[in-house]
């Protein structure tokens, strides 16, 4: 008798498999250990990502793979974005490490809740339905409010929490809400179905208010104007160490949710929903650049500058080509690095009892140190897009993709709100160098913390004098996916 049930293929999702397994065994560990030998726990989660990434590099088989009744996709696109959420979360738990010490917040929380984390962004990043889409986004929703929330202790991290829960709820339910339209319109949650049919249905007003709702979910998770509200309220009332988690990975994540959705889905819609794009990307690039300026904390300048990335980071999607959303994905993979680094730098900065959250508190950097002082000079100069940094290849290639498509009057707002945007950038290098140190306390680093953060700071350097592999990686990816 046949049921009609497949055995899915599990290897195709084995380093999925692997995440979760070992986030129950670091959850179970945790219990067992006394804080003195919590470091185990910090191991065993980059154990964990490291063993992940070899499991994504030895199941990379061809093409593209269907597995769990085609709600689950391995292409190129998926490998390469989950290779660099495993990197760039492992440099976050390393920066971590310290700064959860010293405020006695080292617990095993932390890192299974970072590590499941993880796991939904890897789903989110593999969806090949609405249902998929909605599972991955939730399960990293929940690990973010409550690793918000981390410091029970403080009045700002749960307000942030609570402000964080609120939207976000919104946000999916408004997503859910566009997902049903369509569900109902065309009679399936399959995206490659999807944009089948709406070939068909193409001119019925169901579908347009669906995607109106599924990109308003979409600019909340992104933290798009007007949709920003809670990413200043969040970055600065959070933990920096929670802080440097939010501003990095989700962001590759809601960046393969957006593709997966309007390039993947309603690709046969991008009439519609270009226009909404567009309105976006002018309101965060203009909003973001302006409202940085005003800011005194650098968590918040930070937030804000968020902001204005993700208005950049939107002209290769509005594109609506290929190269449009490899640029964008180029963007997004050099912009989780350069935040990375900045808040990284926070964190090097701050001590127990003292956190570097004031721009005033870089001042006379260069006469503490040099080194960091350099490094932090090249991670600002790539946020303002200054060659021959990373971030002026990243803007160029976004502006390209506009460009192609005949929308030069949008080019032209992105490259005066980047020289508006530089103002705030220059000016945290002006207290670096120019202004005299108010506090003389040598740097509190470890060796590991050190070397990475030297290394990211390099690296933003490297990949602007040969941004031609990483380009040509996103090219690939995305090339063979559409």
């Amino acid at each position: 008798m046949d049921l009609g049930f497949e055995i899915p293929n599990f290897m195709t999702a084995l380093p999925e498999i692997f995440v979760l397994v070992m986030a129950c065994v670091v959850l179970i560990v945790d219990l067992y250990l006394s804080d003195q030998k919590r470091v185990i726990t910090y191991h065993l989660s980059l154990a964990t990502l490291t063993g992940a990434a070899l499991l994504t590099v030895l199941t990379s088989g061809g093409g593209a793979e269907l597995t769990f009744s085609d709600t689950f996709l391995n292409d190129n696109m998926a490998r390469v974005l989950k290779l660099f959420i495993y990197l760039i979360t492992a440099v976050v738990f390393v920066y971590s490490r310290d700064y959860l010490v010293e405020r006695q917040l080292f617990k095993g929380e932390y890192f299974v809740l970072g590590l499941f984390g993880v796991l939904g962004m890897m789903v989110m990043v593999s969806a090949h339905s609405f249902l998929t889409v909605y599972l991955g986004l939730e399960l990293l929703s929940l690990c973010l409010y409550a690793m918000v929330a981390l410091q029970r202790d403080s009045v700002n991290a749960s307000e942030a929490a609570m402000k964080y829960f609120v939207l976000g709820a919104l946000s999916s339910g408004m997503l859910l809400y566009g997902m049903s339209m369509f569900y109902g319109a065309t009679g399936t949650l399959d995206l490659s179905a999807l944009r089948g049919a709406i070939g068909r249905h193409s001119h019925d007003l169901v579908l347009v208010f669906g995607v109106a709702f599924i990109i308003v979910g979409l600019a909340f998770k992104l933290g798009a104007v007007p949709f920003h509200m809670w990413i200043p309220d969040v970055y600065h009332g959070a933990p920096t160490s929670v802080t440097l988690y939010i501003s990095t990975v989700p962001k590759i994540a809601a960046y393969a949710m957006t593709i997966r959705l309007l390039a993947d889905g309603m690709q046969g819609l991008h009439d519609q929903w270009q226009h909404m794009v567009v309105i976006l990307a002018v309101l965060s690039m203009v909003v973001g650049n302006i409202v940085a300026i005003a800011q005194s904390n650098i968590k918040r300048m930070l937030a804000y500058s968020t902001i204005a990335h993700i208005g950049f980071l939107l002209l290769g999607v509005l594109a609506g080509t290929a190269s449009g959303y490899a640029a964008s994905m180029f963007y997004v993979i050099v912009y989780a690095l350069m935040s990375m680094g900045g808040f990284g730098m926070i964190i090097l900065l701050s001590r127990a009892g003292f956190e570097a959250d004031r721009l005033e508190d870089f001042k006379g950097l260069n006469q503490r140190s040099p080194w960091f002082a350099a490094m932090m000079l090249i991670l600002m100069f790539s946020m303002a897009g200054v060659p021959p940094t990373v971030g002026f290849y990243a803007k160029l290639s976004v502006l390209k993709a506009v460009i192609d498509v005949d929308m030069v009057w949008i080019a032209v707002i992105a490259v005066i709100m980047s020289v508006i945007g530089a103002y705030y950038y220059l000016r945290l290098i002006k207290f670096m160098y120019f202004d005299d140190a108010e506090d003389n306390t040598p740097l509190q680093a470890s060796a590991d913390m050190r070397l990475v953060m030297s290394a990211n700071g390099l690296a933003i350097l490297l990949l602007g004098i040969l941004p031609g592999p990483l380009m040509g990686v996103c090219a690939v990816a995305l090339g063979a996916g559409h």
